[in-house]
């Protein structure tokens, strides 16, 4: 029997901290699932120079990994083990630019094609996360965030669940921070956040 677990993220760099944690403790590659805003453009398909190709959100260079070039959403990147597949960058209404891997991209493809309210709240609630986290989860993501969703064996949560934990936003102490900010819930139709409201926006959650 298999469990899904969920996590929020301040940012796309605690989101594959979170990756590599499942990685590292046995998860396969293909349980995993990666949700990060682009709105500030942190990632890009193209990246050269100091940086370099990280499609699967690894951290290594792509190239030396033989990872195929110009995978996109809903596709496989073939030739390379270990890779997340389907890495590709999306648009989520009210969300905006969102680099996603691993199975959840299906899923949020389904929910967008069936018209689930706002796909992303759709795709996180056919994930296993409640409706009132998913809220928070859609909000957060629109914020500059990240989501990870893994698959597991259900003996297996309690342990992969602490690894998750280390660096998540508390959801019920974001949902109040974004409630006294006037916040309700999450609305596809708003306009996405731009680069710089979402560097004020990370900057008031940093971890200190």
């Amino acid at each position: 029997m298999t469990v899904t677990i969920s996590r929020l993220y301040n940012n796309h760099e605690d989101a594959r901290a979170a990756v590599r944690a499942l990685e590292d403790a046995g998860v396969a590659h293909g349980d995993i699932s990666i949700l990060a805003s682009n709105a500030d453009d942190w990632y890009s398909p193209d990246r050269e120079g100091d940086t370099y190709p990280d499609r699967d959100l690894d951290g290594r260079d792509d190239r030396a990994e033989a990872a195929g070039a110009g995978a996109g959403v809903g596709a496989t990147v073939g030739g390379a083990a270990g890779l997340l597949a389907g890495l590709g960058i999306i648009a989520i209404p009210g969300v905006g630019p969102v680099v996603a891997a691993g199975w959840l991209v299906a899923t949020l493809a389904g929910a967008a094609a069936g018209g689930a309210t706002g796909s992303i709240i759709g795709a996180l609630t056919q994930a296993g996360v409640g409706k009132d986290e998913a809220e928070v989860y859609a909000e957060g993501l629109r914020r500059g965030g990240a989501v990870v969703s893994a698959r597991v064996k259900d003996s297996e949560g309690p342990r992969l669940q602490a690894l998750m934990d280390r660096e998540a936003v508390d959801v019920a102490e974001r949902r109040a921070a974004y409630r006294q900010g006037g916040w309700k819930s999450f609305d596809p139709g708003q306009r996405p956040y731009t680069a710089d409201q979402i560097r004020r926006e990370r900057d008031l959650y940093m971890r200190r």
